[in-house]
Parts: C-alpha cells; structure tokens; sequence
C-alpha cells in the first residue's frame, strides 16, 4: 500500500532469487487498526462495531438476567483475551 499520493508507480523488490513487483493492496490490518490508502477511519469503524457487537449478542445469548456490574465484569472478560 502506498499513502500520499494518488499515482500508479509500481514498486519492486530485489532479492537473492530476482526482482519482483510487489502487489498493491488498498486495506492493510496492522496492530489491529485497519489502514485504507485513503486514510479513511470508517473501515477501522466498520470492524470495531462489529465485534463489539458480536460480543454483545454472545453475552445476551449465554446471560438472559445481568445487571450493570454484571454485565460489564463479563464484557470485559471476554474482549480481554482477545485483544
């Protein structure tokens, strides 16, 4: 992915086996942030909503009664390992 400019070059790498172009991409995930070559957030937005309510739909599926400190205890519990 290339960022700054909107110009098609094309980027190659050499190596001990030749030179080879490298593939152009227009969304990169790194450290759990979605980069989009516009620089955008809505992808990072996108993916954050939904896990977080993926997680929200487990949590109401598995605990049908959960009060406020309840909820948040499990919540974190589960978003933790994952990160």
């Amino acid at each position: 992915m290339s960022l700054g400019h909107s110009l098609q070059y094309k980027y190659t790498m050499t190596g001990a086996h030749g030179t080879t172009e490298t593939a152009r991409t227009s969304i990169e995930k790194d450290l759990g942030v979605h980069m989009t070559d516009s620089l955008k957030p809505s992808t990072q937005c996108i993916k954050a909503t939904a896990k977080a309510r993926s997680v929200l739909g487990t949590v109401r599926r598995h605990f049908k009664r959960l009060d406020c400190q309840e909820f948040l205890l499990i919540y974190k519990t589960y978003i933790r390992p994952h990160l």
